[in-house]
């Protein structure tokens, strides 16, 4: 009999209780690309460092040192509750337009190779820039989650814009790599909580005009735009074509792990921006793809974890946390590619620079921290 069957129903048993839940997934992709970061800045610093310094692993120890404290910092924010940065929003602006302010004055903000973007405070030295991406980042998430509605207006967006364009000009006047990594913060932060994508555009475009306009106020930038046009003949496009004789020699599978030639004093501060031209040489066309699918799958993580944050502000961060890697891989990936002008950008992760692997696992922290606000209820179904 088919008409005294009872239909399966779901009972919550007595262990039905809500599970938290922690993406172990994004974890080991952030802790594997820092481990290949350390072995490529090693590789790539080992023979310069030894002939300059007389230390081969020099690069290698500092940038230890620092993913170090990038994990520590990183362990900490993943267990500081991410509704707590509410209160202390104006605190970080306010510390992020003092420290940027200082680098753009002469005389405090120290100048190497030709760009002033570095602070030093007693035998420490770091970008401020880079802590403001993450300021923005938290400042702007909280100011839209405040107005959920609002946010269609255009005339709340523009108070945001308001908020965030000083910022945005100071890190722009010594660093427009970084600027235009606080532009995709905010506005993608902008388009995503939008339900009028007329404004996303027009947002976009006074951004847009914004960093052209920081283009022409300096001749050093104009000057790349003329190396990236002609790198053959241009006085500034050596690295460039040396970073692509790099990535041509690599082959499909590459000449092997520390056997790059470019390496060898050809490719100026390979561990540094260029760093994925020797990823190419050493690991071709194979380890390149790999090293890219790894950040595809960082940023499906955060897709993930984005969907399903309990609620618009760690949402918010999350896709904060989402642009800021997406636009700095493209960026970097390009320049080394010759397919946009030299910006100066690292790679997330795996370049050599102690402020921008501290701050990015602190912000890494952020993103882990809301997906262990993720709930998942266990049901069980038995048939009675």
């Amino acid at each position: 009999m088919a008409e005294n069957r009872r239909p399966l129903k779901k009972k919550k048993m007595k262990n039905n209780r809500p599970v938290v839940f922690f993406d172990f997934s994004l974890l080991f992709i952030i802790l594997f690309l820092v481990a290949f970061g350390l072995i490529m800045v090693y590789s790539t610093s080992a023979y310069m460092a030894g002939i300059k310094l007389g230390k081969v692993d020099y690069y290698f120890k500092r940038q230890l040192l620092t993913s170090g404290l990038g994990i520590f910092a990183m362990i900490l924010t993943s267990h500081i509750d991410y509704h707590w940065y509410r209160r202390f929003v104006g605190i970080i602006y306010l510390g992020a337009f003092v420290l940027c302010t200082a680098v753009a004055i002469p005389g405090i903000g120290r100048e190497i190779n030709g760009s002033r973007r570095w602070l030093y405070l007693g035998p420490i030295n770091f970008q401020p820039s880079e802590l403001a991406k993450l300021a923005v980042l938290i400042i702007v998430a909280v100011l839209v989650s405040q107005m959920p509605q609002k946010i269609n207006n255009f005339k709340n967006v523009v108070k945001i814009m308001c908020i965030v364009l000083p910022l945005f000009a100071l890190v722009g006047y010594t660093n427009l790599s970084n600027a235009i990594i606080l532009m995709a913060i905010t506005v993608l932060i902008i388009f995503v909580a939008s339900k009028k994508y007329a404004q996303f555009f027009v947002t976009a475009g006074i951004l847009g005009v914004a960093g052209i306009a920081f283009i022409l106020l300096e001749s050093y930038r104009a000057s790349r735009i003329e190396a990236w046009l002609h790198p053959e003949t241009s006085e500034k496009g050596y690295q460039t074509l040396q970073g692509l004789y790099a990535i041509g020699s690599g082959g499909l599978f590459g000449k092997g792990l520390g056997q790059s030639m470019q390496k060898l004093g050809y490719v100026p501060e390979a561990q540094n921006d260029m760093i994925f031209s020797i990823i190419c040489e050493e690991l071709g066309l194979f380890g390149a793809v790999c090293v890219i699918c790894l950040f595809i799958l960082m940023l499906w993580r955060f897709a993930v974890i984005a969907n399903n944050a309990r609620d618009l502000l760690g949402s918010l961060m999350v896709v904060g946390a989402m642009a800021h890697i997406a636009t700095q891989v493209v960026l970097n990936i390009a320049v080394v590619t010759n397919s946009i002008p030299n910006t100066g950008i690292s790679l997330p992760f795996i370049s050599y620079g102690g402020t921008s692997v501290i701050f990015l696992l602190a912000e890494m922290g952020i993103v882990l921290n809301v997906s262990r606000g993720i709930r998942i209820e266990e049901t069980y179904e038995e048939q009675v």
